[in-house]
């Protein structure tokens, strides 16, 4: 577990490819973070019945070769996040759980008449349409546009996150 201090608060990195837990319980203190985020999507679910939060950092869209839940890829991320979140007492239908989306930005161009893939908003969709298939609402999401973003999301916060894209002030979602 990587654990950093960001202006006081503990905070518990979330990194490529990587899904991470944290339950709100008295003492609580530390905040889930997903820094420089930009064709990466981050997936913040939130159990409201059990006060458990999670975040997957989504790289690439499809799903994980080998069909492993797998946090990596938007396709295969959900699986692993709900895991990790059942196993800290979440509840076993994810349909009560809500989500809330960062991230998918276009930050890669090329002069001329190039074109890169467009990764981000590849991820975007392939995080929604995951998220559809498994009857977990999107309550808010701030997707797209060519800002890298970071996301901070704090079990206390009953499920909202803060987002902050570069150039940018504070959003909260």
């Amino acid at each position: 577990m990587t654990v950093s201090v960001l202006g006081g608060l503990p905070t518990m990195v979330v990194g490529l490819g990587q899904a991470k837990v944290l339950k709100d319980v008295p003492g609580l203190e530390d905040v889930l973070v997903a820094y420089g985020l930009g064709s990466c999507v981050a997936i913040c679910l939130w159990d409201p019945a059990t006060r458990v939060a999670g975040m997957a950092h989504v790289v690439l869209p499809g799903a994980d070769p080998t069909g492993a839940p797998n946090a990596k890829f938007a396709g295969s991320a959900l699986p692993a996040l709900i895991a990790r979140m059942q196993a800290q007492g979440a509840g076993r239908d994810p349909r009560r759980f809500v989500a809330r989306l960062a991230g998918g930005a276009q930050v890669l161009t090329l002069g001329g008449s190039g074109t890169l893939p467009r990764v981000g908003d590849q991820n975007a969709k392939a995080t929604q349409e995951a998220l559809a298939a498994a009857g977990v609402t999107v309550q808010a999401h701030d997707l797209g546009g060519s800002n890298g973003r970071s996301v901070w999301f704090d079990p206390r916060d009953d499920g909202q996150i803060r987002v902050r894209a570069i150039g940018s002030s504070d959003k909260y979602l």
